[in-house]
């Protein structure tokens, strides 16, 4: 290459340099779309309505929440992966969207590892099987007992076909030789409400959504999946307790963008969400469903993404596990 020709390219790279520095120092400059990729009232609607309102006030421009359910969280996920990498459209990536369905939907229109900017893990929650208060079981062995003296008897609500509840239950009925008939919802919300209501008797869900109804009495707990007994629930075994400690997994929910994204700006958001959860209030709010505060960094979150991944992808060749 002769040097003029040299010298006019790396004059466009420090253009192109300057001009990415520019940009992240000026984002953002509008609204920032935050994608939920299911119906509002379930976990991840919760958590990023929480880090929305003070996530805005220190970029400087509102963070507005947009539910886009379906697909067990495809649909929402997908919309983020083909958005403009600008910064200007975000999601909340779950177990769920980001693992446990692309590892069973092999028409999943995005690759969980590939297809995004992973930005920051806000929190981790723990799961938990809760029942109507109208199932005959009040504890866990009663529980087990129930199921495997009437294999096909009832059934369990999900937030979605290869969504993490449907696929730890079904690791759950694996496990303990019982079955257990599957009814998929559009989200976590939809779900809750026909369990509460009696419809469907039993759920693998999330802490922060299922919480306030076990507080109020309207759903039992029976099994949770965390480090250890939770605080409030100190008569709930863990799953490794029980001694399933495969189901005993956690749920992740973060920020991602699409592939893409300027490093400039995705440093910017998770410097904005770690800020944002070291506020005592905000805090408090997380913390209060149920949840720990994680705000990792954007590397770590990528590694704990395709970690995830390569877990429930060996679940669904093990259990040969197929869409319904």
């Amino acid at each position: 290459m002769q040097r003029r020709q040299w010298s006019a390219l790396m004059g466009a790279v420090a253009l192109a340099a300057v001009a990415g520095q520019s940009f992240a120092q000026g984002y953002p400059t509008k609204p920032v779309e935050l994608s939920v990729p299911f119906a509002p009232g379930g976990t991840t609607d919760i958590v990023a309505r929480v880090i929305s309102d003070p996530l805005g006030k220190i970029l400087g421009q509102p963070v507005v929440v947009i539910n886009r359910a379906g697909g067990g969280g495809i649909v929402g996920a997908a919309e983020t992966a083909r958005a403009t990498p600008d910064g200007y459209k975000l999601g909340v990536a779950t177990v769920s969207s980001t693992a446990a369905n692309p590892a069973i939907n092999p028409k999943t229109p995005y690759d969980p590892i590939n297809d995004f900017t992973p930005i920051t893990n806000i929190a981790a929650t723990p799961n938990i099987i809760a029942v109507n208060p109208s199932f005959p079981a009040k504890n866990y062995a009663e529980f087990v007992a129930e199921l495997k003296k009437n294999p096909g008897k009832y059934s369990y609500a999900s937030s979605g076909t290869g969504g993490i509840g449907h696929l730890l239950m079904e690791l759950y009925k694996s496990l303990t030789n019982t079955f257990v008939t599957h009814i998929p919802y559009r989200g976590a919300g939809p779900a809750l409400n026909d369990v509460v209501a009696g419809q469907v008797p039993i759920m693998f869900d999330n802490i922060p959504s299922a919480m306030p109804f076990i507080t109020s009495g309207r759903l039992i707990p029976i099994v949770v999946s965390a480090p250890q007994r939770l605080a409030a629930l100190p008569n709930v075994p863990t799953f490794k307790e029980v001694g399933l400690e495969p189901v005993n997994r956690m749920a992740y929910y973060g920020i991602l963008g699409p592939k893409g994204l300027p490093k400039e700006v995705v440093d910017k958001v998770a410097a904005g969400v770690k800020k944002a959860v070291e506020d005592p209030a905000v805090k408090k709010r997380i913390e209060d469903t149920g949840s720990l505060i994680v705000a990792n960094t954007p590397e770590q979150f990528a590694a704990q993404i395709k970690a995830e991944y390569e877990v429930y992808k060996q679940v669904v060749k093990k259990q040969n596990l197929k869409l319904d």
